[in-house]
């Protein structure tokens, strides 16, 4: 449990959330593994897992273009707790790969009997957009 715990606490969704919340989370959130060459989610498709990788390596592609690499504590999927809407990318096994995962709809059961998460993390998810929508200077 306090694997789980410590990988959901990376996650900046997660990173504020009181140790008792985490709690409350990580007791729905379960190991998987996958083959390598696994595709974990796929661009365009509706998702909504969040995925904290526990061992192994991924890749991250949009288009036929691979932009980002991922490693044990990486982590992706976290808006689909939120949204189920269309992936913004391909995430790819490049190695066997264990994740923790944690489904949108685990997610709203906890939220329903502990709607402070909610608001914790309606306040991180509000200060990700104004930072993401700060004007550039110079």
């Amino acid at each position: 449990m306090a694997e789980r715990k410590a990988a959901l606490a990376r996650a900046p969704l997660f990173s504020s959330l009181p140790k008792r919340h985490l709690h409350a989370i990580a007791k729905f959130a379960g190991p998987w593994s996958y083959a390598e060459g696994a595709t974990l989610a796929k661009e365009g498709d509706s998702g909504s897992t969040f995925f904290v990788i526990l061992e192994g390596r991924a890749r991250v592609v949009r288009g036929n273009r691979t932009v980002r690499r991922l490693s044990e504590g990486d982590f992706f999927g976290e808006v689909s707790l939120l949204d189920p809407g269309p992936r913004t990318a391909t995430v790819i096994a490049e190695s066997p790969i264990v994740c923790l995962e944690l489904t949108g709809q685990d997610f709203l059961a906890v939220l329903s009997r502990e709607p402070l998460i909610a608001t914790t993390i309606l306040h991180v998810m509000a200060r990700r957009l104004r930072e993401a929508e700060r004007p550039l200077v110079g």
